[in-house]
């Protein structure tokens, strides 16, 4: 059915002008083969300009559909629209579908109320009734419309922020997790910072559970890369960790279940992941240390220098090797220590500032020595490590960084242990 040549009237001006002034591109879609849309565009008294364009069908739509097209004019008599009730809307789906950036407008008969109702329904921005179209109503409709839709897209915009949001900070708390420590005398405190291209997600991961034999096992990972695929991918293997070690496994059999783990969950065979796993003796005087392809822990005892602890059985990275061992050191931890586990993000920042060497592990090292003999320990301790990793890099660093820290108090068995005799002797 043919649309009307749009009749300039001066009367709703105001309107059209409130919505904005600027130049706007309508495709107009309806089947007249004289092309009723004869002028090429109309101009309101703010001087805002719409450039029209015309299509015969929707094929034609298809290809006159480029970027700037700001709103397309929908006629809901087209052919496709008239081979039942049920099609009535099959040109605005194709549009809809066509377009689904652009603001859209359904064009439908005087009365055919319920049909620009259920248009309304189904995505267009409005519907204009094609017997009461004119100049100054077809401006505005469409400023309308283009601005309508560009709310609409602010707000799906905003709401998949916000469900990326509360997806990451579902990772985060995978990624930080609540240690399972009920019963143990150990101490425990973890920090974690993302570095500065990621707000909340990174590829480090770290766990601690205490088993019912008294065992406390601690993990701490790195997943390569910094994105939410890699987030992902720590959280699967600190879970997995997690309901391993609680399931009795240890060790290389552990991690080369965890390996199977992520050789099966990772994108590509390129993606690899560090470890470093302890597990703490009930009477916390020993434990036994495997790493795979991750930095060695530093333990500080009582009245000693901090040092790391002997790293040179490890085995390579998760993920590298089909059939890598890793095996499992026996340490001696004392009565009194600290342990701490680390990522490689607290070792690769600059050592004084850009351009300087790497702080490394010899660096960690004395910077933790001098923190110790400030008095630092716990939550303070790491607080601090942190902090001066990152003045010493001269800024944000660029890798995650996650540290982990296990402490023992020298408890009266330990002082009675290793007190002299004083009982007298018989004679």
């Amino acid at each position: 059915m043919p649309v009307p040549v749009p009749r300039q009237r001066v009367n709703a001006v105001a309107e059209t002008a409130a919505v904005g002034s600027t130049d706007l591109t309508l495709l107009v879609i309806e089947d007249d083969p004289a092309g009723t849309f004869t002028v090429p565009e109309l101009v309101d008294a703010s001087g805002g300009r719409v450039r029209i364009r015309t299509a015969r069908n929707l094929t034609e739509a298809e290809r006159l559909l480029t970027d700037d097209v700001h709103c397309v004019l929908v006629d809901l008599a087209l052919p496709a629209g008239r081979a039942g009730d049920d099609d009535r809307l099959a040109p605005l789906h194709h549009v809809l579908r066509l377009a689904p950036r652009h603001a859209v407008l359904a064009l439908t008969a005087r009365g055919d109320t319920e049909l620009a109702a259920a248009a309304v329904r189904a995505g267009a921005q409005d519907h204009l009734c094609r017997e009461e179209l004119d100049g100054p109503l077809l401006s505005r409709a469409i400023r309308y419309a283009v601005e309508r839709k560009r709310a609409d897209s602010v707000q799906v915009k905003l709401a998949e922020s916000r469900l990326r949001a509360q997806e990451n900070a579902r990772l985060e708390r995978g990624l930080l997790p609540t240690p399972l420590l009920q019963g143990s005398d150990l101490r425990f405190a973890a920090r974690y910072r993302p570095g500065r291209s990621r707000a909340l997600l990174g590829g480090d991961f770290y766990d601690t559970v205490r088993t019912p034999d008294g065992t406390v096992h601690a993990m701490i990972g790195d997943v390569c890369g910094h994105g939410p695929d890699e987030a992902a991918l720590g959280v699967e293997l600190r879970i997995a960790w997690r309901a391993l070690t609680l399931a009795g496994l240890c060790g290389d059999e552990l991690l080369s279940t965890l390996q199977q783990v992520l050789e099966h969950e990772r994108e590509n065979e390129e993606i690899f992941a560090t470890l470093c796993t302890v597990d703490i003796a009930p009477d916390g005087r020993r434990a036994g240390l495997c790493l795979a392809g991750h930095p060695s822990p530093l333990i500080a005892r009582h009245g000693r220098a901090a040092q790391l602890l002997p790293y040179e059985d490890g085995g390579p990275a998760l993920g590298l090797l089909p059939r890598a061992r890793w095996p499992r050191r026996q340490v001696e931890l004392g009565g009194s220590w600290s342990l701490m586990m680390y990522t490689d993000g607290l070792i690769e920042g600059r050592s004084a500032g850009p351009g300087s060497p790497r702080l490394g592990q010899d660096g960690m090292v004395e910077m933790v020595n001098r923190l110790l003999a400030q008095g630092l320990g716990g939550e303070d301790l790491l607080e601090a490590a942190v902090a001066q990793v990152r003045e010493l890099n001269g800024g944000e660093l660029t890798d995650d960084v996650a540290v982990l820290l296990l402490a023992r108090e020298r408890t009266s068995r330990d002082r009675d242990r290793t007190a002299p005799d004083r009982t007298p002797s018989r004679r």
